[in-house]
């Protein structure tokens, strides 16, 4: 009955509606997890042949695309340090890590960023406080949209085509090892662009140095408001 369920869901248009929404919501909102449906619908397209596999490429792209833009907006609107989800000690080391990154690597960190869940709305929230250019920030986060979704998209390929004797057993098995593969990604990506991770809880944050990288239109000093 659960297969059928997940069979019916899959085959109605609707299914991309929600695809879309889980991956624009995921882009300033971490709880929704936008690589499993993902996962999940390519694992289902790969063994049933519903729902159309280029289509859950676009739209995961464009969904994750918007999800971007809305961050990078929320961050040049409001004080990112002041909401709720970054007020605690983690959150204002991660903000911390974000900002540190793209003074040091902007284009490439934002581009790794799309594939650490929490990190990605982190430095593009933190991108758009620090005035980084929008011109910018949206050919990068295009390249980055795409890449996410097409890789997304090859890890239900592949479960779906190992496991498509059982749909629902290949979607789950999707999903767990895409969960493992994002982790082994998260910590390649660190390695790769040798950035110091968020500080633990009660850890003294390393004072940021002031650094001027193509994009970014403000000075690091603290305090100072970042530019229109």
């Amino acid at each position: 009955m659960l297969e059928q369920w997940a069979l019916d869901l899959a085959a109605s248009p609707w299914v991309f509606a929600a695809l879309f929404g889980f991956a624009t919501v995921d882009g300033f909102f971490p709880p929704v997890p936008s690589e499993s449906l993902v996962i999940a619908l390519a694992s289902l397209s790969t063994s049933t042949g519903s729902p159309v596999l280029w289509a859950v490429v676009v739209v995961a792209a464009l969904g994750a695309f918007t999800g971007d833009q809305v961050a990078f907006q929320i961050g040049r609107a409001v004080r990112i340090r002041e909401l709720r989800g970054f007020r605690g000690r983690r959150g204002q080391a991660l903000l911390d890590w974000a900002e540190r990154a793209l003074r040091d690597r902007g284009a490439a960190f934002i581009i790794a960023a799309r594939y650490i869940p929490v990190g990605r709305v982190a430095v593009n929230m933190t991108a758009g406080a620090l005035g980084f250019s929008r011109r910018r920030f949206v050919g990068l986060t295009a390249v980055a949209a795409v890449t996410w979704a097409c890789y997304s998209t090859l890890i239900g390929i592949g479960t779906g085509t190992v496991l498509g004797h059982s749909p629902v057993v290949g979607v789950v098995a999707g999903v767990v090892g895409g969960f493992v593969i994002g982790l082994v990604v998260d910590w390649v990506l660190r390695r790769w662009l040798r950035i110091e991770a968020p500080a633990a809880p009660g850890a003294p944050a390393a004072e940021a140095q002031p650094v001027l990288v193509p994009g970014v239109r403000v000075a690091a000093d603290e305090g100072e408001a970042p530019a229109a």
